[in-house]
């Protein structure tokens, strides 16, 4: 184990105390480096049989991400339920509104307080960090009408913090890159579905086994946009033509590379201009 610094040694014994103060835990756990160290703290502090994940194999997920998640869980002997949410059935997710994330939280969170009726003491807990306050976020107003808790909310931990926390105690995936969900590449407004999910995650899937490990492939219906790292991109275009060969053969018509790169929320730049509180009312 790598050593911790004062500040974070300190915030880790208020973890330690926010857990063991509680009777038990149901976790939303997506297979991302927050909820993983929030369910593993819940384990460790909490036990076994008071720390239970919750995972929603639904189209929104990558195959990828759902198995490695699995694996996390199988290592550490940690509980895991796997539900099928139904995003994909409501009409108010499929639209694609700026609120998306709130009808595909609301719908997980949900599901999550049936399994509550089994575990009345558990507390159902989400990865939200305490940098995520400070994004545009949905789902957080989800979380609040179903009452989750969020610990690294409650103990001020930064997303850096998490990644030295998760490293600190050997979790597989303390540097995993982010991995939002595959509706999260399809233009606001404009409709999600299956098929382009599907195909979101074919081409991500291919760029990846090229080399290319953190990726972005945004979906406008008949064409496609590739974001990778600037230090990236020179490989991307040196295998321009091999790559749109592959994306042709996926679904997409026409692929562009963005020549600025891989900007993480890159579809929310459309809100700026907006007043966001009266998006979420």
């Amino acid at each position: 184990m790598n050593e911790l610094d004062h500040n974070l040694e300190d915030k880790l014994r208020l973890l330690k105390l926010w857990f063991t103060k509680r009777k038990g835990s149901i976790v939303a756990f997506s297979g991302g480096v927050d909820s993983s160290l929030v369910l593993f703290l819940a384990r460790k502090f909490q036990g076994k049989e008071h720390a239970i994940g919750v995972i929603s194999n639904s189209e929104s997920l990558k195959n990828k991400d759902f198995n490695l998640a699995q694996a996390f869980c199988e290592l550490f002997d940690i509980q895991l339920d796997v539900i099928r949410t139904q995003e994909l059935s409501d009409l108010r997710y499929i639209q694609n509104p700026v609120n998306r994330c709130f009808y595909c939280k609301d719908h997980l969170y949900q599901d999550l307080q049936k399994l509550k009726l089994k575990f009345p003491e558990f507390d159902i807990l989400s990865g939200t960090n305490f940098d995520d306050l400070g994004d545009y976020r949905p789902g957080l107003e989800a979380a609040q009408k179903n009452q989750v808790n969020a610990p690294l909310v409650d103990c001020k931990i930064s997303k850096e913090e998490i990644r030295t926390l998760a490293r600190y105690f050997n979790l597989p995936n303390w540097n995993k890159p982010a991995s939002p969900c595959l509706s999260s590449r399809i233009p606001y407004n404009q409709a999600i579905t299956e098929t382009k999910l599907r195909e979101i995650e074919a081409a991500e899937d291919m760029l990846n086994r090229l080399g290319f490990k953190e990726v972005r492939v945004r979906h406008y219906g008949t064409y496609a946009k590739i974001e990778v790292g600037k230090d990236d991109m020179d490989k991307l275009l040196a295998i321009k033509d091999l790559v749109i060969k592959e994306m042709k053969e996926i679904g997409f018509e026409q692929t562009q590379i963005d020549q600025e790169g891989l900007v993480s929320g890159k579809m929310n730049r459309i809100l700026q201009p907006i007043d966001l509180k009266k998006i979420s009312q």
